[in-house]
Parts: structure tokens; C-alpha cells; sequence
């Protein structure tokens, strides 16, 4: 049997080459128009846009919060069988293959793109809103007691552990090894070839491409757009800088001016560099608020958090007979569906940087070693502001007012306030940058038909495009127009559940052949 799938499609055979552009038809076309349509339609009306996704994802959400929560389940599980079979010792690329990278280069660059942002923009506002019942309480946990506190801990950790780490890793692994092993062109379609061979070229498969361009360029630009709010409230906080739509247009026009730099250096001269630097920064600011911060508390609440996620994990995957209906839609099934939303992006960017691993080495990184990372930073930053709000100490104590304004609120009571909260905004906007850069990379390969390296104009359309979706919603409509954008984002993650329990029994299958016929003979001689 041969190691690579017969199929007479060439990566860029249906392309059009144009102004130095490599357009994949009709993925592209397409796309494009339905991106302005969908721009101009809100700016014209952003209120009536913003009720229309809106409800899309109410009835999305409402209607199929099972299915998130099952797919959500699945992937988890899928991803830990796989690493304690024999599959697991499949390299990507090949049984001579060796990583592009080096693990912390790797590592920096999956960590950066999958969710540091969120990260910073949720790490405090998030334990703190469900201690005081800003927005429900996980499992009916009494707000603003020690079993509050340990339950919101718990469900930050739930939200941003195993399941969505377990979502990227499903689409991350399958695009990397029929990519990398089986000769298929980076693009999401490639998952369905071992279910529906050569007809995935056909317009299955450019549907399946379509929705994953659009769910990467909506979730980026809204990405953008609410890291614009928070590093122009941080600039206010700091320097009494207006935080008006204006300064937040000025901060993703800076953003994607450097974004663009960084994504014409390429992975290695850009989005490697970045992200090596973010992982610095992110390091040094975890370890000052470790160490100037309630220091025993959050060793404290490190332990107390794993152990609560740990004893949660089984009652918060469970949908059915749930009686915390409102924190449950409003914020697990949510979260459920924008993770999946931003899985083609993600997924995609992992799978690109990731030749030469092992299956079991790839889930291992991709799946366990953030969620011990990020246990230590939602401890630390949630441990710090929780243990502020239980003491009465500042803004947080009252509860959550501005999401955007969370993180600087709870150092503002620390030592040396205004050097880390300048950090920290430093960081939100190098967060942003990897992402606009490693989402643009994804978009250019889908767009020009699964190409590993799209040519530099289209590179720099694509990150320009991002910056400009998000400043003209913000421009234009502002908070609705985003909250649109988003919602819309979200919506997309319905079909695209299905689209990932699918690829997860694309990829078992690609993975026994690979190990009937190709690396396991090799392994067992």
C-alpha cells in the first residue's frame, strides 16, 4: 500500500494569479463577497445585524447546547485514547521526519495563537464575575463564599483546560498528518478524504473551506476589536488616554501595521519571534504577580483550583437536568461554540508548525501541557483578584463593572501598579499581533488552495483585512456591530461541530493505515 492517498487533485490547480495574488476558485470569491456583505450590511444597520446573529446564536445555543456539549466530551476523550495507543507513535511527516522547530519555539507559538489573549482578558474578570454572581454561578454555588470561590475557580479552569485544547488538537492533527503524511494541500477539506475520496475537491468541500475562512476572520476581527477595547481602557487607567472608538481605531490600525511586517518575515523571521517574546513577557508578569501579589494565597488556590476542576469536571460536561441554566448557556455552551469557531484557524496554524512529532507527542503538548499552564496562570491572576474581592479590597470587591478594565483593576492594588499594568498592555497587544499574523497565515493557505507558503501579497491582504473589518464595525457601529460580529462568529460553531466529529473519524482512519502499511511495519522491525 502506498504512504501516500491516490487523488488527481494538484494543490492550486483551480487557482487564478492575479496582482501577485494566488486566489483559489471559488473559496476565495466567495468568501470575499460574503465578508462584504456581511461588513456593509452591519454598518448600514448594526442594530438590526446585531438582532439577527444575536438570535441566530440564542436559537444555536438554546436548541443544540447537547450537541456542544457531547462534541465537547467526544473530543477529549478521542484525543486521550489516542495518545495511550500504539497510534501514538506515528510521526507527523514521516518515520524520518524532525521538527522545524524547537519545543519552546513550538510550544511559544501554539500557546500564543490558541489563547493567550483570552488569557489576559478573562483571567480576572471571569473567577470574579461568577464569585459575585455577575453574570450566574457554576452548579448553583453560593456566591461570595469559600465554596463560591472554589467553584468559580474550578469552572475558569473547565472553560480553558482539556476540552477546548481538545477541540484544537482534533482539527490541528488531522490537517497535519494528511498534509504532512499523506500529501494532501493544507486546507481543512483534507480531513474528509478517507470518507469521501476525490469528491471533497468538489463543492463539499469548498463549502467546508468557506466556513472556515469566514469563522477565522470573524472570530480574528472580533479578537481584535474587543483587545482594541481593553488596551485603550488600560491606556485610560494609566495615563488618562480618552478610550473613545477613535483610540481603539488608532490601536488595531498600529496592531495591523505590525502584524504586516510580521507576517511578510514569514514563521520563522515573524510569527516565531513574537511569540518567543510574548511567552517572555507573559512569564515575567506571572511570576510578579506571583511574587509581589497574596503569594500563599495563590500557591494556595493552585492546588484548591485543580482539585475543584478536577472534582467539577464530570458535573459541568454533563447538559443534561442542569438547574444553572443561565451560567451554563451564558457561558459554558457559549464558550463551547467560540472555541470551535476559532478551531480551522487554530487547528490549522498547530498542524503548520508541527512536522516531525509524534501523534503522542503532539496531544501531549497540544492537549496536557497548556492546561498545567494554564492552571498556574488563571491561579495566580484569578487567585490574586479573588482573594481581593474577599477582603474588600478595591473595585473588584463590588464586582465586575468593565470587563476591559478587570486585569488593571486587580493590579492596581499590587506593588509597582503602573509598570505592570503597562506590561500587561504591551502584552495584550503583542497576543494580538500573533494571532492577526498566525490567523492570516491559515487564511492564505485556504485561500490559495492548501499552499504551505502563499505568496507575501496575499499575506498582507489578509492581515490588512482583519484590521479593517474590526476598525470599520467599531467605526460604524461600534459595540453592536462587534457584538454582531461575534455573534455571527458563533453561529458558525454549530455546523462546525459536526464538521469535527466527522474529521475525528477521518483522522482514526488515515492514522490505522498509516500504521497497517507504513510506520508500524518500520516500527516493528
Amino acid at each position: 500500500m502506498p504512504d501516500r492517498y491516490r487523488t488527481d487533485y494538484q494543490t492550486g490547480e483551480d487557482n487564478v494569479r492575479r496582482f501577485g495574488l494566488e486566489l483559489h476558485n471559488p473559496v476565495f470569491w466567495v468568501t470575499a463577497s460574503l465578508i462584504l456583505i456581511f461588513v456593509f450590511g452591519t454598518l448600514l444597520a448594526p442594530d438590526s445585524a446585531k438582532a439577527i446573529f444575536a438570535s441566530g446564536k440564542t436559537w444555536s445555543i438554546s436548541h443544540f447546547d447537547w450537541l456542544f456539549m457531547l462534541g465537547g466530551n467526544v473530543f477529549v476523550i478521542f484525543c486521550l485514547v489516542l495518545i495511550f495507543l500504539p497510534l501514538g507513535k506515528i510521526r507527523l511527516g514521516g518515520i524520518d521526519a524532525r521538527p522545524e522547530f524547537s519545543t519552546l519555539s513550538w510550544f511559544s507559538m501554539l500557546f500564543a495563537a490558541g489563547m493567550g489573549i483570552g488569557l489576559m482578558f478573562w483571567s480576572v474578570a471571569e473567577p470574579t464575575g461568577y464569585y459575585t454572581n455577575w453574570f450566574g454561578t457554576p452548579l448553583n454555588a453560593a456566591p461570595r463564599t469559600s465554596e463560591g470561590a472554589e467553584a468559580a475557580m474550578g469552572a475558569t479552569m473547565f472553560h480553558w483546560g482539556l476540552h477546548p485544547w481538545a477541540i484544537y488538537a482534533v482539527v490541528g492533527l488531522s490537517l497535519a498528518f494528511f498534509t504532512f503524511n499523506k500529501g494532501l494541500p493544507l486546507t481543512i477539506r483534507s480531513g474528509f478524504f478517507p470518507l469521501l475520496k476525490d469528491r471533497v475537491w468538489g463543492w463539499f468541500g469548498h463549502v467546508i473551506d468557506i466556513v472556515a475562512v469566514l469563522a477565522t476572520i470573524f472570530g480574528l476581527a472580533t479578537s481584535l476589536g474587543f483587545g482594541a477595547q481593553q488596551a485603550a481602557s488600560g491606556l485610560k487607567f494609566l495615563f488618562g488616554i480618552d478610550n473613545g472608538i477613535t483610540t481603539q481605531v488608532a490601536i488595531i490600525v498600529g496592531v495591523t501595521a505590525v502584524a504586516i511586517c510580521s507576517v511578510m518575515r514569514g514563521l520563522n523571521g515573524g510569527v516565531k519571534i513574537l511569540s518567543n517574546l510574548n511567552m517572555g513577557l507573559a512569564a515575567l508578569l506571572l511570576l510578579f504577580v506571583i511574587l509581589v501579589g497574596p503569594t500563599l494565597a495563590i500557591f494556595t488556590s493552585i492546588g484548591t483550583t485543580a482539585l475543584s476542576y478536577v472534582e467539577n469536571i464530570i458535573p459541568l460536561s454533563n447538559w443534561i437536568g442542569r438547574e444553572d441554566e443561565k451560567f451554563f448557556h451564558g457561558w459554558t455552551v457559549f464558550y463551547w461554540a467560540w472555541w470551535i469557531s476559532w478551531s480551522p484557524f487554530v487547528g490549522m496554524f498547530i498542524a503548520r508548525i508541527s512536522k516531525g512529532r509524534t501523534v503522542r507527542e503532539f496531544l501531549i503538548a497540544v492537549l496536557l501541557v497548556p492546561t498545567l499552564v494554564t492552571l498556574v496562570w488563571m491561579a495566580s491572576f484569578g487567585g490574586a483578584a479573588l482573594e481581593q474581592a474577599q477582603n474588600e479590597i478595591g473595585a473588584l470587591a463590588k464586582g465586575i463593572t468593565d470587563v476591559s478594565l478587570a486585569m488593571f483593576q486587580m493590579l492596581q492594588n499590587l506593588p509597582m501598579a503602573e509598570v505592570s499594568s503597562f506590561a500587561a498592555i504591551v502584552l495584550v497587544l503583542v497576543f494580538f499581533i500573533t494571532s492577526s499574523d498566525s490567523g492570516s497565515l491559515v487564511v492564505d493557505s485556504i485561500t490559495s488552495g492548501g499552499k504551505l507558503d502563499a505568496p507575501v501579497p496575499q499575506r498582507i491582504f489578509w492581515a490588512t483585512m482583519e484590521g479593517v473589518i474590526a476598525a470599520a464595525l467599531l467605526f460604524g457601529g461600534g459595540g453592536d456591530a462587534l457584538s454582531a460580529l461575534q455573534a455571527a462568529a458563533i453561529t458558525v460553531g454549530l455546523p462546525f461541530t459536526l464538521v469535527l466529529l466527522v474529521m475525528c473519524i477521518g483522522v482514526y482512519m488515515g492514522l490505522a493505515h498509516e500504521w497497517r502499511y507504513v510506520q508500524g511495519p518500520k516500527a516493528r522491525v
